[in-house]
């Protein structure tokens, strides 16, 4: 990739060895280590992580990436569960007294979602996201981070990775690169971004907690990356990346008693994502 930097050894074995105390990181930081061993490589427009002032920020790194990452928005049309509340006489004379509509057996109704997705190939407006955030989709809507929105149409889904392609018209968008999920381990910088609770394009930032994750939800969808970075619902889709503005993994689920992030959220390693975008396109 253009822009790839070749660390000298005294710095490799400076971010190898050094302890990420609150003193030692932000120095890392500025460096442009990235907390990575070896090689590293950066997105031509982060340049350095030193603000004007003289302090770390991730601020480039984030405006490199953000472009890239959209919301999705998705009405789809579900069947009503027969309930067995649905049956019971006094719950359904409760609801007539309340003026609540009983559904029927059968009956659709619709259902309002919210994710996030990556644009992957701006020329063919393919946008990368998960297959559950898209589900019995009537309309997806696909929103840019300069506010441009799209109807979008779906290109396909990958079941065995719980992934999603669906396509815009062209953007001119830098898309992302794919790192090799291979080569992270435990201990590696990353940022979530994505569409938390709808509320619009969000930011977190944590590291990789474990690797090979599996048994996560009852979809049976392998080994997965684990993060203490926040992920939420609606973060689903969106892109994990590393601190070279590279794409690690893609958001899918998360641990949490209530339902939000208490520090345990899981995305795909990239390696099977980028396989599961070219069964896609091979499928059509």
């Amino acid at each position: 990739m253009a822009g790839r930097v070749r660390r000298g050894p005294g710095l490799a074995a400076l971010c190898r060895g050094a302890l990420l105390t609150p003193v030692v990181l932000p120095a890392l930081l500025a460096s442009g280590c990235a907390g990575l061993p070896g090689e590293a490589s950066l997105v031509p427009e982060i340049g350095s992580y030193r603000k004007a002032g003289g302090y770390p920020s991730l601020a480039p790194l984030v405006r490199a990436v953000a472009p890239a990452v959209v919301n999705v928005s998705v009405e789809a049309e579900i069947a009503v569960e027969d309930h067995p509340y649905y049956r019971d006489p006094d719950f359904r004379r409760f609801m007539r007294r309340h003026d609540m509509p009983i559904p029927r057996k059968g009956e659709r109704q619709s259902r309002q979602s919210v994710g996030a997705g990556l644009i992957v190939d701006p020329a063919k407006g393919y946008v990368l996201t998960n297959g559950h955030v898209i589900e019995d989709s009537r309309e997806i809507t696909v929103s840019l981070k300069d506010q441009q929105s799209f109807l979008a149409r779906l290109v396909g889904r990958d079941p065995q990775s719980d992934l999603a392609l669906v396509q815009i018209p062209a953007v001119a968008v830098k898309p992302l690169v794919f790192a090799d999920s291979d080569r992270l381990e435990v201990g590696d910088f990353v940022l979530a971004v994505g569409n938390p609770f709808g509320i619009g394009q969000s930011v977190s930032s944590g590291i990789v907690s474990a690797l090979d994750r599996q048994g996560v939800g009852d979809d049976g969808l392998g080994e997965l990356i684990q993060t203490d970075a926040s992920i939420n619902p609606g973060n689903s889709g969106g892109p994990l990346v590393n601190l070279a503005g590279e794409v690690v993994g893609i958001n899918i689920a998360l641990i949490g008693p209530s339902g939000g992030n208490v520090g345990i959220g899981f995305a795909i390693p990239s390696n099977r994502a980028r396989e599961a975008v070219e069964r896609v396109l091979a499928s059509r």
